[in-house]
Parts: structure tokens; sequence; C-alpha cells
């Protein structure tokens, strides 16, 4: 068992990038809070609040402890409280269930490298945290009609091996290709569902930001999540498959900011490397050749959009850089 063993690399990268993570989840928490106007929601996210913001209290503890900088994340300064709502009722709960899903998977990642006890008892306590509001925020959107359950099938009653090369066919001159599966269809209803909240973010982000140039890219990625939602309604229609999406989004005409231009740029890094792992598990997972040409179509495309996010980070000195892998003077 490793206890108060000193942190190792891969431990202190883990923590640095969940603190960037979690102070920016506080700041957009309590803008959705101050402006929130069903209670319900309200009551939720002030909920998802109190839990998270003392594990960055004990993140700071852990670095105080190794005798390390705690990083600057988000602060005050990247919130304007006295800001107007800009997104409608129920888009803060579908943000915070996306917000969710990457949490669940970052969470795996930095337990499988962490060593040491109470740094893996930190990630399995957040875990706790982040399924146990996963499936809060879900019933809530659905039961508010915010967000459609996917399609019903007929069970299957045989079980079937696959007996032609032809399965993987997704283009075939002569006959009819065959039928998506469920566990392909899951991967392509997934990313209608996270691109259709990530339109309406940019589409927001566009609307408030201060920088130009910022403003352009937000655009810019209100078009991919746009593209990227036609091209996986393309692959669908031509199955006959219709996809239930979610409805009833708005914005209001507010161009006043309630985060700063960094918090919104790495929110959008943040998203967008999701939905560039999202694209590679449906790549991945996927046996028809049409669907995985057309995802590694949408992976090159966010890649290029990450790269622009990086690039005007640092342009603008936004770009917190993590912890270098340093070993002169290293004291064992």
């Amino acid at each position: 068992m490793v206890n108060r063993s000193k942190m190792t690399s891969t431990e202190i990268g883990a923590l640095w990038i969940t603190y960037q993570k979690k102070t920016m989840i506080l700041r957009v928490l309590e803008h959705f809070i101050e402006v929130s106007e069903d209670k319900k929601a309200k009551k939720l996210m002030q909920g998802l609040w109190s839990e998270l913001e003392p594990n960055v209290h004990r993140i700071e503890q852990i670095f105080n402890d190794e005798g390390a900088v705690i990083p600057q994340g988000f602060t005050n300064a990247d919130v304007n409280l006295k800001a107007p709502k800009i997104f409608g009722e129920g888009f803060d709960i579908l943000l915070c269930m996306v917000l969710k899903e990457i949490s669940m998977g970052l969470y795996t990642l930095h337990i499988a490298t962490s060593y040491r006890n109470d740094i893996i008892d930190l990630y399995r306590e957040m875990t706790n945290v982040t399924q146990k509001y996963y499936q809060k925020f879900l019933n809530y959107a659905v039961d508010e009609g915010y967000y459609p359950l996917p399609n019903l099938i007929n069970v299957p009653t045989t079980v079937d091996f696959v007996s032609d090369i032809n399965y993987t066919k997704g283009y075939r001159l002569f006959g009819d290709k065959r039928d998506i599966n469920t566990i392909e269809f899951s991967y392509l209803n997934q990313s209608i569902q996270t691109n259709t909240v990530g339109m309406m973010l940019m589409t927001g982000f566009a609307q408030t930001a201060v920088h130009t140039e910022v403003k352009d890219y937000f655009i810019k990625g209100k078009e991919l999540s746009k593209d990227i939602l036609e091209g996986t309604y393309d692959i669908l229609i031509k199955d006959d498959i219709r996809v239930p999406t979610i409805h009833g989004l708005s914005l209001t005409k507010s161009n006043i900011p309630p985060f700063s231009d960094k918090l919104m740029m790495y929110l959008t890094f943040l998203l967008s490397n999701f939905g560039l792992g999202s694209q590679g598990f449906g790549a991945g997972f996927s046996l028809r050749d049409d669907i995985n040409i057309k995802l590694g179509l949408f992976v090159k495309d966010i890649m290029l959009f990450i790269r622009e996010n990086i690039r005007i980070m640092i342009d603008n000195g936004w770009l917190e850089e993590p912890p270098r892998m340093s070993v002169n003077n290293l004291r064992e």
C-alpha cells in the first residue's frame, strides 16, 4: 500500500489538470446559480458546487504539503455575477451533464495514473459525486423534456455471428449495406446530443466574447458543431433512423459576458478534446467502413480547431503551462 510517499509526476499532472477543470466549473456554476429561475435546477447546481468546492481546497492542501505552487486555474476574476443570463432555461443542466460525462472519463484515467492512497481516495470520492449528480441532472433533463431518450428497438431474441466480410462495408455498388448496429448508433446518438449543446454554447460565447479574434473563433466552433451534426444525421437518415434531438434551447439578446474570454476558450478546449475522444471511440467500435471514414474526417477538423484554440490562448497569455518533467537536483 502506498501511503505518504512523495507525489509522482503523473499524480502531479492529474491533480494539476483537475484543479484547472474544477476551478473553471465552479465559476460556471456560480453564474448559472445566480441567474437560474428554476428552483429545482438551482438547487441541483448549488448541491454540486457545495460538494466540488471542498475538493479544490483538498488539492490545494496536497500541493502545499508537497511544497508545490498552487496553479492559478480560474478565479472570481473570470466570472461576472452581475451579468444577465445568456442561455435559456434547461441549457445550464444540459451543459452540466456534458461536464460530468467528461469528469467520469478523466477520473478513471487519473485513478489509473495515481499510486498514493490519499490521491486515489480523492478521485474515488469525486467519481461518486460526479456519478450522483450526473444521474440527478439526467433525471431532471428527461423529466422536464429537455433531453430525449434514444430510440426504442425490438429486443434481440437470437444469438448471431457475423459470417461475411461485407458486414463491414458501408459502401456497396450493388445491394444494400447492412443496418447500423446498436453500438454504432450509441456513439452517433451521443455525438448528436453533445454537439447540439456545443453549438448553442458556441453561439452564446460568440455573442458575448470581448476579443474579435475570440468571437470569430467561436463562430467557427458553431459551424464545426453544425457540420458534425449534419454529417451524423446524414449517416442515420440513409438508414431510415430518426434521432430524437434536444430541442427548446434558446439565447437571450444579452451581449454582456458572464465569463472571461480566457475561461470560455479553456472550456471550449476541454469540450473539443472530449469531442475528439468521443469521435475516436465511435470510430474504434464501429464495424462499418463508411462510418469510420466520416468520423475520421470529423477528427481531423476537431484537431485543427483545437490547434487554433491553443494558439489564441498562447497569444493572449491565457494558457497556463502544466508542470514540467524537471529532474535537476531531484531530492529522493
